[in-house]
């Protein structure tokens, strides 16, 4: 498991030690370096599939960071950035030539003979999700690779591919929603269902890949509609379609896996936001690795009801990463009962300061 990454001259950051714990939330103002750490993790785990070459900034894992002078920092004293990462208390080095010319790659000048463990996972052992999901599709694509080495994909694209092949595989205890006892159904769609209900709303997940054809069909039906009639995603909204990868990801990762997750608040109903954070917590609980990146206080609030409330992970096992004005990022730990060590200034103060204003607003007249 992760518990640090180190980071040199890669892009906003001089010099920075970001600590990761088994959930961990990173949250602040925009252009602050949040997505930066999920980045060096993505050319990390890169270099070690990259025979000792180069690592394209463009392509892989959906990134798009331009050429290779765009990510090396502005005042860097040597066109080198360099990324440290501790998995299981062994320190893996990375070091990265900048090209002078305009190159869209960067030169791996040293990589770990290893790469870290937890980045050398496939599957549903290594997930990363992008902030920009697929929306809502009449079809999906699949994929000609081995499905054990694949997943649901970077945006979900092939959340269908894999619904369909595992969805009688039975869930792991600790993932298991609560209402499972009333029923005892512990495969992956009905579980992915029973989530789902709470996440977004209630409904039938029929996911298919059809013999012959190289797409993969998600349809859905509300339960107390007449006849039950199967609705087609585009009928169906953003909110299913962008948490949906999160669910079965999460319900799919085993004991060391690592899910990372860009804005799993996006298209959802507030409830949903923390629904899907205690949800996060759950698989964080269950002996995965979680890493998320959020702008919702709703996430926040249901990491924290799933230590205080839910009791599904410790709270040694969660920290909140905020960056702020600074380039650093300060660390806010959560306690038994869901308390923050720390509330700094522009972390998530937003409505008290609205409705401050407001109310004065109100005395004033």
């Amino acid at each position: 498991m992760i518990e640090q990454i180190r980071l040199r001259n890669f892009k906003c950051f001089g010099e920075a030690a970001v600590p990761i714990r088994p959930l961990t939330a990173i949250t602040g103002l925009n252009g602050s370096g949040k997505s930066t750490v999920l980045q060096s993790l993505l050319i990390a785990r890169e270099a070690g599939h990259s025979a000792g070459q180069v690592v394209p900034l463009n392509g892989p894992y959906g990134m798009a960071l331009g050429e290779a002078n765009d990510v090396l920092r502005a005042d860097a004293s040597a066109p080198v950035i360099e990324i440290g990462i501790t998995d299981g208390g062994a320190v893996y080095s990375y070091r990265f030539d900048v090209p002078d010319e305009r190159r869209l790659h960067l030169t791996v000048a040293a990589c770990p003979e290893t790469p870290p463990p937890t980045l050398d996972r496939s599957g549903s052992g290594f997930t990363y999700l992008m902030a920009e999901r697929l929306g809502p599709r009449d079809q999906l694509v699949v994929t000609s690779e081995d499905m054990e080495q694949v997943g649901v994909g970077v945006q979900g694209e092939f959340t269908a591919q894999a619904l369909a092949m595992h969805e009688t595989d039975v869930v792991a205890e600790g993932l298991r929603h609560p209402r499972t006892e009333q029923h005892g159904v512990v495969t992956l769609r009905t579980q992915a269902e029973e989530w789902t209900a709470d996440i977004v709303r209630r409904l039938r997940i029929t996911a298919q890949w059809p013999p012959a054809l190289t797409a993969s069909l998600l349809r859905y039906e509300e339960p107390n509609s007449f006849g039950a009639q199967q609705v087609r995603p585009t009928n169906m909204g953003f909110g299913v379609s962008y948490a949906l990868p999160i669910i079965v990801a999460g319900l799919l990762a085993d004991v060391g896996a690592l899910l990372i997750v860009e804005n799993p608040e996006a298209h959802l109903h507030p409830r949903g936001q923390s629904m899907i954070g205690r949800f996060l917590g759950r698989v964080a609980g269950n002996g995965a690795q979680v890493i998320v990146e959020t702008h919702s206080d709703h996430v926040i609030n249901g990491i924290r009801t799933a230590v205080a409330v839910d009791e599904t992970i410790e709270p040694s096992e969660v920290r909140i990463l905020f960056s702020g004005e600074g380039d650093a990022f300060e660390a806010i730990d959560v306690g038994p009962r869901g308390s923050l060590s720390q509330w700094p200034a522009g972390f998530f103060d937003q409505m008290d300061i609205d409705l401050g204003g407001l109310a004065r607003a109100r005395r004033s007249r």
